[in-house]
């Protein structure tokens, strides 16, 4: 532009025409107008320019002051994790203290009532069959068919299980109305009215009596098999849970085996015998009514469900019998705050919830394990099932004696192998070894008319059936059901499952006799294949809870469900944590 300007000057000095002078002065003008606005436009986009880098400036402190926060949070996770893995580790310290095994002890009474009951019925089969026909014959002045009295016994066998599924679905809501305590105590009331109805039936000259006992007692047993392993996993110290958990399924094979041996004909296994024998029912409940009220309420429903802390610390300072519970107050907090938008929850909130609905399939699946697995069909009818392998009938009882002796040894047994082989493994070789044996039974069964001696082999089969019952799924189906929930979805959780395990109950007591009849020697052949498909589930899908906070086990599932995943630190960071580590 400036040589224009030149050319334009040199021109004006060769000619003195005026209007080209006019022309060029008037271009030049425009030229420098033009000239002004770029600079402007500079001007401008220079101080744009200083903008930019003002905020740019501004961004970059922000930036700093973020990774800043980021190392101080960085600094606080550490904390924390090594805060939670020293209250871990001393929670892992504590030990079996006295009150703490009186306490276990008043409440597993519950479990060893439906331990009786299951296996009441079972040795007086013909006496009970007999009372019906005479009282038949009584009313209508003829003789009932044998097939409409097995008929009546099966109800009488059945209806337990349906009582037990009213029980077991009210159990949660009885749990959180009168807490796992309150719940129990007054579910004895039931006990002692079922076992008087049942204990009168034959001065009362009624079979219906007899059904009507038997569901009460159901009801009882149910509300027993939901309440018990919820009060203990609650009272339990963590590195006890699993083999605490356990004692559940030891009470339930000593009330087996003390109905077995009762029911021998040397003892009340007779015509007038069998009505007391059914009346002993009380005995459980009254001796639980008597020891149970000295022991506190479970500290969790204090702490979390009722936010009463100073009872809660004194039912920990009991059961711990120490003053130092503050570890076990702060783990209890940790879960209240883990699942404070689950708190109260609804079963149908259960249901839908995606974070929950993994566990719920899993201890749902666990419970049809245990009664699917067959095992009921030997509690119910292993002495019909012994003397129709070959067997006297006196041989079949004490036979059925042998099965409640071994399932109280291997339960004692598992009780130091549940913290330490784990839950999980122990399962998965107790549904295997059932699996193995269920399909000598067939076997058995099948060839005992060639060879005499196979009757033996089914009686050896149905032992070692029990005994791999008894290493895992006999306990551990009660037991990671409490486990694998915190307190608030807890009671629906065990309701749920239990109201599951008592219908599987129910199946297996009705419809095993027809089953029997219609499968005759290959009557253990579906049970073999439930039980291959629960030893798959268990593989794939079920986790290690051993050592496991109730916060670890919650984690473990909002983690994507990864069975591995527990073994990570906890990436969520509750900021009232804060309060616990400046403590």
């Amino acid at each position: 532009m400036s040589m224009n300007l030149s050319a334009k000057l040199d021109e004006l000095q060769r000619g003195d025409r005026q209007l080209e002078t006019t022309v060029a002065l008037c271009e030049i003008r425009t030229q420098l107008q033009e000239l002004t606005k770029s600079v402007e436009s500079c001007q401008s986009e220079v101080s744009e320019v200083k903008r930019d880098m003002v905020a740019i400036k501004h961004e970059l402190d922000t930036v700093q002051q973020v990774k800043e926060e980021i190392e101080e949070l960085r600094e606080y996770v550490d904390r924390l994790e090594e805060h939670s893995h020293r209250r871990k580790l001393r929670l892992l310290e504590q030990g079996l203290t006295l009150f703490l095994s009186y306490a276990i002890l008043a409440a597993v009474l519950g479990m060893l009532q439906f331990g009786y009951n299951t296996g009441v019925i079972n040795a007086p089969e013909v006496n009970i069959e007999n009372f019906m026909k005479d009282v038949y014959k009584d009313r209508y002045g003829e003789d009932i068919s044998d097939d409409y009295v097995k008929r009546l016994y099966s109800v009488a066998v059945s209806i337990f299980a349906i009582g037990g599924m009213l029980g077991g679905f009210s159990g949660g809501i009885i749990a959180n109305r009168f807490g796992r305590k309150g719940g129990l105590l007054l579910n004895n009331v039931l006990g002692i009215v079922g076992g008087c109805l049942m204990g009168f039936t034959k001065m009362a000259h009624s079979y219906e009596m007899l059904f009507f006992g038997r569901f009460i007692i159901g009801v009882n047993c149910g509300l027993n098999t939901s309440l018990v392993p919820m009060y203990i996993s609650e009272i339990a110290p963590l590195n006890l849970r699993g083999g605490l958990g356990t004692v559940n399924q030891l009470a339930v094979t000593v009330g087996l085996l003390v109905s077995q041996v009762l029911g021998i004909e040397q003892i009340l296994g007779t015509d007038e015998g069998w009505p007391v024998l059914l009346l002993l029912a009380i005995c459980p409940a009254i001796l639980q009514l008597l020891l149970l009220p000295v022991c506190p309420e479970s500290p969790r429903y204090l702490l979390i469900t009722k936010q009463w802390e100073e009872e809660a610390r004194k039912a920990l300072r009991r059961l711990r019998a120490s003053n130092q519970v503050e570890e076990d107050i702060e783990e209890m907090r940790a879960e209240e705050r883990a699942q404070q938008a689950e708190s109260r929850i609804s079963m149908t909130e259960l249901i839908c919830s995606p974070t929950l609905r993994a566990p719920l399939i899993i201890g749902v699946v666990m419970q049809l394990s245990q009664q699917l697995s067959g095992i009921n069909a030997v509690f119910y009818y292993s002495t019909n099932l012994y003397t129709s392998s070959g067997l006297t009938e006196e041989s079949a009882k004490f036979a059925t004696i042998g099965i409640g002796s071994i399932m109280v040894v291997m339960t004692l047994v598992s009780i130091p192998l549940m913290d330490r082989t784990g839950r999980r493994t122990l399962h998965l070789y107790g549904l295997g070894g059932m699996f193995i044996f269920s399909i000598f039974i067939t076997i058995s069964f099948l060839i005992k008319e060639m060879i005499d001696w196979m009757s033996y082999l089914s009686v050896v089969s149905t032992l070692f059936f029990v005994v791999f019952f008894a290493v895992g799924p006999g306990s551990i189906p009660w037991m990671i059901t409490a486990e694998l929930f915190s307190q608030g979805p807890r009671p629906a959780a065990m309701s749920i499952a239990v109201l599951v395990n008592w219908i599987a109950n129910f199946v297996v007591g009705i419809g095993f006799p027809s089953m029997k009849t219609s499968l005759e020697n290959y009557t253990f052949l579906p049970f073999s294949a439930f039980l291959a498909i629960f030893w798959i589930f268990t593989y794939k899908q079920v986790p290690e809870t051993k050592n496991k906070t109730f916060e670890e086990i919650l984690a473990l599932f909002r983690h994507g469900n990864d069975r591995y995943a527990i073994n990570k630190p906890l990436n969520t960071i509750p900021n009232t944590y804060s309060k616990s580590l400046d403590r």
